[in-house]
């Protein structure tokens, strides 16, 4: 099973491969601009109109263009959709390979699969790509998202294979608890929908800055996103839905602390940095609901939130000592 679990694995990155080059192919096509007869007449705007399936892709029917510049244009729109549908497909069995390497690598620990850096990184990448099958599931004009997601798994699973890799081994005796699964399920969850807000938090200051104008390099990337007010939307649910269930992890691991260590709190590496997670996430949230803050401002409070808990992740398992090296790496 442990064998399965690893050739799972490899198959979920290259899946996560296809399925950027899907979106990126979805994204190119939706960016080019088509141009037929003498004078041409450029048919897809930078950044404005909406396409038939929601996202700010071409809009075929443009007035007084000819026959066929609209022909170009509408074989265009539907070459670009076909390749975004092909790329969700491709990412739903992604999704589901990556869970039959998870759910192999339980059967061959005899264990939940979060026993150290690479099981909790593969667990943390799935909820995030099963949480963002559901927001598309429910808000399909989202889908040009997906190319920064599956960019950001295909990194995270990759790395987890070749940079964080370890056997299969028995569970530390001091995780051998109830409150193991209590504790690191719910961190495993929140970290995992943290990881999928902090996508369109990014995409959001992308968008932004386009739609004011900017014309550099990165905010160019953003013209085919969805509007700069739904990616900012779409990061406040998914930080407001993760961060009372991060609060009620850190909770339940004091309270685990307690039982294993005699003490609910000691400022360990890992649990000083879970508390400044929680504190940049507080902010995040508070910023967001004070009309006086710019929502550009409070936004980067959140990609600072995800910067603090990839340092609890990586920078603490590797440049730190403490009651929780648990990393498994040498």
């Amino acid at each position: 099973m442990s064998v399965l679990s690893d050739q799972l694995v490899t198959v979920a990155v290259l899946a996560y491969l296809v399925a950027m080059i899907g979106h990126a192919v979805e994204y190119a096509l939706g960016n080019a601009r088509v141009r037929v007869g003498t004078p041409a007449r450029e048919l897809v705007g930078a950044g404005v109109g909406a396409s038939s399936d929601g996202g700010s892709g071409p809009e075929p029917a443009v007035a007084g263009a000819t026959v066929a510049e609209r022909t170009v244009a509408e074989r265009t729109a539907a070459r670009a959709r076909a390749a975004g549908l092909g790329a969700v497909a491709v990412t739903v069995v992604a999704a589901l390979l990556h869970l039959g390497a998870l759910i192999a690598r339980g059967v061959a620990a005899d264990r939940m699969p979060w026993g150290n850096m690479y099981e909790f990184v593969l667990t943390v990448s799935f909820i995030g790509v099963a949480g963002w099958l559901v927001v598309l599931w429910k808000r399909p004009t989202l889908r040009r998202l997906g190319l920064f997601l599956t960019l950001v798994m295909m990194l995270l699973v990759a790395t987890a294979e070749l940079v964080l890799y370890t056997p299969v081994v028995p569970l530390v005796p001091a995780l051998n608890s109830y409150w193991f699964i209590i504790h690191v399920a719910t961190i495993v969850f929140s970290s995992g929908i943290f990881l999928l807000g902090v996508v369109p938090a990014a995409a959001y200051l992308m968008r932004a800055g386009y739609e004011q104008g900017r014309r550099s390099f990165p905010y160019l990337l953003a013209k085919r996103l969805p509007a700069a007010a739904a990616l900012e939307r779409l990061t406040f649910v998914l930080h407001a839905f993760s961060f009372p269930i991060f609060t009620f992890a850190v909770i339940a691991g004091a309270i685990w602390a307690e039982a294993a260590w005699g003490r609910p709190w000691g400022w360990d590496p890992k649990e000083t940095w879970a508390f400044i997670s929680w504190v940049v996430y507080a902010g995040y949230l508070h910023a967001r609901a004070t009309p006086s803050v710019r929502r550009n401002v409070a936004t980067w409070l959140a990609v600072l939130g995800f910067l603090t808990v990839l340092m609890n992740l990586f920078g603490v398992n590797i440049f730190f000592e403490g009651l929780h090296s648990y990393g498994g790496l040498d």
